[in-house]
């Protein structure tokens, strides 16, 4: 095959826990009667609250196929590459197994929002429940070198607070502020979705929800803009860029000769899926003649009853990408745009002249 697939996770396969029914079907037409693809196929998320492990043993389960830890790509993933970053203390936010997925990825002296409020419970004071009883601070001497966000935690105002505190002291959480230490230590962050689909009937908050209430805190507070030492996860080039490695090693590894020439991104939200790929193929278009094609599903973030409504256009709609990606609206359009993922499989077999 010449081509390959990217396929998003969250509205295309699943909503929530629930299973989408046309993916198993599809996927039936992408494996052999042993299982194997028949073609490079790489899961693109912007989850990041899990190892690739487990991500990959949940997609087998729902998609009755065998999935590999290598064709799966968290929004964390390009961390890996951030190896000046590894052997420094940081700072890590988010849920889930938090120190196991930083120390995976390579991080030797992570710290959690959780560790850090222990060792200084008088920094945490929204909730009063919480506060304790003896106004004493536990001596805990640490410099966080950096901060990694990870995903959206579960007490934002807990993450939101000590986060500030870490930027505003140089590492030093604890200490008084000092607005002149800028620009602050490195903050890398992962996932810049505002809003997902679960099982509810309207979008929920994301970390990008999450990245905004920290920017605008810390602006607020300082005057200043939060820089970002890296943006990854979609829509960032990034991560399209290490989605590309994989499916190149994916092809390596099974012997297929044909160079990939087209990358074909499969997902739901027109902000992150189809304007990252988009963004991707326009990077393509300047240095080689590969492509990334956008292909939009109707089974998530995406709505082609609100679409038809009074405000047409996809272009029209209210940008919900990161602050620091431009708004193009030809970067929102989408190549295709099919029902749903087993229709999207037989559209680039169809495009591509491929037959199983």
């Amino acid at each position: 095959p010449s081509f390959g697939f990217l396929f998003d996770i969250d509205g295309v396969l699943v909503r929530g826990k629930t299973p989408i029914p046309a993916a198993r079907t599809a996927f039936q037409k992408l494996v052999n009667s042993q299982g194997q693809f028949l073609v490079p196929v790489v899961f693109v998320t912007n989850a990041g609250n899990c190892l690739r492990q487990k991500k990959a043993d949940q997609l087998s389960h729902v998609l009755g196929v065998p999935i590999s830890q290598d064709q799966v790509m968290m929004s964390h993933s390009p961390l890996r590459m951030f190896k000046h970053y590894h052997d420094k203390c940081v700072l890590v936010s988010g849920q889930g197994p938090l120190l196991d997925i930083a120390q995976d990825l390579g991080f030797c002296q992570p710290i959690t929002i959780e560790t850090l409020r222990e060792k200084h419970p008088l920094l945490d004071a929204v909730d009063h429940d919480r506060r304790p009883n003896m106004l004493v601070s536990v001596y805990f001497c640490f410099k966080a070198l950096s901060v990694v966000l990870f995903g959206e935690p579960v007490r934002w105002e807990t993450s939101l607070q000590l986060i500030i505190d870490v930027l505003l002291t140089s590492g030093y959480p604890g200490n008084p502020y000092h607005h002149e230490n800028y620009p602050h230590i490195p903050v890398l962050a992962c996932n810049m979705d505002l809003m997902w689909v679960a099982e509810a009937q309207s979008p929920r908050f994301g970390h990008g929800t999450f990245m905004v209430c920290l920017e605008n805190i810390y602006k607020k507070i300082t005057g200043r803009d939060l820089k970002y030492e890296a943006l990854m996860g979609k829509p960032s080039r990034l991560t399209y860029q290490y989605a590309e490695q994989l499916i190149r090693a994916q092809a390596l590894h099974r012997h297929w000769q044909q160079p990939i020439h087209t990358l074909y991104a499969v997902g739901d939200n027109v902000m992150t899926d189809v304007y990252g790929a988009n963004l991707w193929e326009s990077q393509l278009a300047a240095a080689t003649a590969a492509h990334c094609r956008s292909v939009l599903v109707c089974t998530g973030l995406y709505n082609p009853h609100a679409a038809a409504g009074p405000r047409h256009s996809l272009a029209d709609t209210a940008f919900h990408g990161h602050r620091d990606f431009r708004f193009d609206p030809g970067l929102v359009k989408p190549d295709h745009i099919v029902s749903d993922i087993d229709a999207a499989v037989d559209l680039v077999f169809q495009l591509e002249n491929f037959a199983p």
